[in-house]
């Protein structure tokens, strides 16, 4: 039997995983202006792509937790390795359904498919956020599920930037029909998949199986900040995933920048980069450094990021971008290191950009939209701790009830669309602004930990 490695080890190859998943669910807002134009669909009918992927979060975390609850949590008997190799594999079923979807060119089959990835991703993350939590103490898991998060968010920017080229350039020719682009880049997503299946197989990492057994009223359940935690997931995942998805459609509005899709597509790189950047700085921030060695390394972090942008995206973009950059930093030190209350931060800004975006035109509101990223950076992983904190023997089950609230990325993007269809995408944005005022509540008073029933 070989020895297990370390939980450094561990915690670097699990975080490869973060990386995919980040860089596939981002390809969904290339899919989304590319699908509306082959099947001539209306803002509603494209938000679909994300009602569907979504959707199979809240599916699959449902049937797990209905096992859980009635024979115990799987994750705790087959441990959270064996979890994560099968969320790999159905992860590959889905990505090669693309395949066949696009040679029928049907619309049904690509929900279909992008389901069938939403169970696998589903298993991904209710195995590999605990796990990631509790490679170490508690009071720093959120410093490293940010540093994974962060590399979630490397996938999240780069996926625009090499999807948008392969769907939107490099796939595009008379020989290239119906929906045949994504063929390609889908079949690749499925063969590493599998290629990381089987690299998880043979790793000897940490197991963490547990045999307690969960009994008592509710399990999980019962916890009045995971319950309320879910909903701050739902909203989250919901307002970040509903601006990233429509942005290519604002930023092509007249009043806004009047960009064409495969250009717009570069700015959403920006959004999503900016998660990037604030995971690492969120890192960081929250991590048990003295304060004296967090502020130069945070400071070098920011100063980094300033001179990739200037180096790819001109010296121009990376000016405006400093003023995030600068005012990140601020809210991560009035957060004092402090998960909830630099989340309470963090929302107040979003609400502060989005009504700026509502209320203003071209690149005052096109750049008040992209800012939003970097303040959604600490928001996954900040809810998810804290939400998760003092579960114990519940902790696999509360994560899988807060896999299920992701269904917030399927609702409320479609909820969006319709109200774009409605009212015009640019005031759209008032759903995505109401969640946040949410996100508010739970970083100032809904965390704190209080148990609603005997256990």
């Amino acid at each position: 039997m070989k020895k297990e490695i370390g939980n450094a080890p561990a915690f670097i190859i699990v975080t490869i995983l973060f990386f995919m998943w980040g860089f596939i669910t981002c390809m969904n807002d290339i899919l989304i202006p590319y699908l509306k134009k082959v099947f001539e669909l209306s803002h509603a009918q494209a938000m679909t792509v994300q009602l569907s992927f979504f959707g199979a979060y809240f599916v699959g975390s449902l049937i797990y937790f209905l096992i859980s609850a009635a024979s115990g949590d799987p994750i705790n008997k087959i441990g959270y390795k064996n979890g994560i190799i099968l969320g790999l594999l159905t992860s590959a079923v889905g990505t090669a359904l693309f395949f066949p979807a696009a040679e029928l060119v049907s619309f049904g089959f690509f929900l279909a498919a992008l389901f069938v990835l939403g169970i696998g991703f589903t298993l991904l993350q209710i195995a590999a956020n605990p796990y990631v939590a509790i490679l170490g103490q508690e009071r720093t898991a959120s410093s490293r599920l940010n540093l994974s998060q962060g590399f979630n968010s490397l996938g999240t920017t780069l996926a625009p930037l090499i999807g948008g080229y392969l769907v939107f350039r490099y796939f595009v020719g008379p020989e290239i029909t119906g929906a045949d682009s994504v063929k390609i880049p889908y079949l690749i997503f499925c063969a590493t998949f599998v290629v990381l299946a089987f690299v998880f197989y043979f790793i000897p990492l940490p197991a963490f199986t547990n045999k307690d057994e969960i009994k008592g009223r509710g399990g999980a359940i019962q916890y009045r900040h995971l319950v309320l935690g879910m909903i701050a997931i739902f909203m989250y995942v919901g307002g970040e995933v509903s601006i990233g998805s429509i942005m290519i459609g604002f930023l092509g509005l007249s009043e806004i920048a009047g960009l064409t899709e495969a250009d717009a597509s570069i700015y959403v790189a920006f959004y999503w980069g900016g998660l990037m950047i604030g995971r690492f700085i969120g890192a960081i921030s929250l991590s048990e450094m003295k304060l004296e060695l967090k502020i130069p390394i945070m400071l070098a972090v920011a100063a980094a990021a300033f001179l990739v942008i200037g180096l790819f995206s001109g010296w121009d973009h990376a000016s405006i971008y400093s003023i995030f950059l600068g005012v990140s930093l601020v809210g991560f030190f009035i957060g004092k290191s402090m998960p909830a209350r630099t989340l309470f931060v963090f929302s107040l800004i979003i609400i502060t950009l989005l009504t700026i975006a509502m209320a203003s035109t071209g690149q005052t509101a096109m750049w008040a939209i992209i800012g939003v990223g970097i303040f959604n950076s600490i928001m996954w992983s900040n809810i998810f701790t804290l939400a998760i904190s003092g579960l114990g023997k519940y902790t696999s089950q509360g994560s899988s009830l807060l896999v299920m609230a992701i269904v917030g990325g399927a609702l409320l993007p479609f909820a969006q669309g319709a109200l774009a269809d409605q009212i015009g995408i640019h005031y759209s944005y008032i759903i995505p602004l109401l969640a946040y005022f949410y996100i508010a509540f739970y970083g100032l008073v809904g965390y704190k930990p209080v148990l609603t029933t005997n256990k």
